[in-house]
This record gives structure tokens, sequence and C-alpha cells, in this order.
């Protein structure tokens, strides 16, 4: 299952088509292994991208999420619709913010309760013996696994968003530095326009003048 993180709004640069492209290129490589695929899309840009090839593999699509602030509850819904779908195998596709010009587009692989049980005992060991559990450590993450979905898609969505705005912003700017100069060549277009008739009329009464 993918959870596919965008944006409702357009004019962001490339954010939401990155998403949309990892995602169908996952989608590919799955099915061509043979594997079922399906799909959770956050954002109304991702439903538009993909629904009219991969529409099918919805199981899930939030829009308008953007009306109000993201919250944790917003998520923790989200999170449970992916938990009751029971993912054998979980990925959520978001960008995540490097800097104001800068982001990558990356697949956070998330453990499903199925990846949980087949994990190496002595794995877990090795990083949960100094904490104490109660009920057991094993059956603690099938009380946790909805939460820990829920933090992990919250986390995401919150990069994504912060990445959203910085590149609303470089996409604006650029907008107007390019209005500008188209501004500053329509400009020197009609002045030099108004200076050669004013040239050929000045031409004109001189050469009348002379005339006389």
């Amino acid at each position: 299952t993918y959870v596919a993180i965008t944006s409702d709004k357009g004019l962001c640069g490339g954010v939401n088509t990155q998403v949309a492209k990892q995602v169908r290129n996952g989608i590919t490589d799955e099915e061509a292994k043979g594997n079922a695929t399906k799909v959770i899309v956050v954002g109304g840009k991702g439903v538009s991208g993909m629904k009219r090839l991969y529409g099918d593999r919805f199981s899930y699509s939030f829009e308008e999420v953007s009306k109000v602030p993201f919250t944790f509850g917003q998520a923790s819904l989200i999170a449970e619709r992916l938990a009751a779908s029971k993912p054998a195998r979980a990925k959520i596709v978001s960008n995540e913010f490097k800097s104001m010009v800068a982001y990558d587009t990356i697949a956070m692989h998330t453990f499903t309760k199925d990846e949980a049980q087949t994990i190496d005992r002595s794995e877990w060991t090795k990083a949960m013996d100094v904490y104490s559990f109660e009920p057991a450590l094993y059956e603690v993450w099938d009380d946790l696994h909805e939460f820990y979905y829920g933090c992990s898609i919250y986390a995401c969505y919150l990069q994504s968003a912060t990445v959203e705005t910085a590149q609303r912003m470089s996409a604006m700017e650029n907008a107007s530095k390019n209005a500008g100069e188209m501004y500053d060549k329509v400009s020197l277009q009609f002045n030099r326009a108004r200076q050669a008739k004013i040239t050929t009329e000045l031409c004109e009464i001189i050469s009348g003048a002379s005339a006389v």
C-alpha cells in the first residue's frame, strides 16, 4: 500500500508531480512482480494526477485537507484507514525539506503488523532491552501500530507542507521576475515606437518648413 502525500493547490513547482511519478513507478514495479497494490491519496492534486490511470487502485482519498490547518487528529484518521486495510507492506511517499530551493521525494518504508511479527526477535532485543514494557513487547505493537502510522503520516505531511510553501515562494518569485522582464521589454518596444513616430513627425515638419 502506498500513501501519497500531495497538496490541494498548484503553483508550487513539481512537488506533486514528483510524488505521483514515484507512486506510479512503485505500482508498476510491484505489479511486475505479481503483487497487488493499493493507494491512499492525501491531497487533490495527487487524486487528479493519478485517477485516470490508477483510479482502480485507490482505496481511500482525502481531498481539501488544507482548508483547515492539518492536525494530528486528521493524520490519525488516515492512519486508521491504513490500519483497517491491513497492508502487508506500506510506504509513505512524500517530499522531504532540504532547503528553500531543494527537496527530496522519498518513499518511507513503514513497518506493518505483519512485518513486525516476522522481524528477528534478537534484532528487537538489541534496541528494546533498555525499556520495560507492560504488557509484553510484542503485544504492545498491536496497540501502538495505529499511533505509529499516525506519527509517520503527520511528520511526512508537515515536511511536504514546508516544501510546498518553499516551492510556491520560489515559483512566485520567478513569476514576478519574469513579469518584470516582460514589462521592461514591452515598455522598451512601445517607447521605441513612440520615439520613431515623433522623429517622423519632426522630419515632416522640418521638410515642410524648408519647402516653404
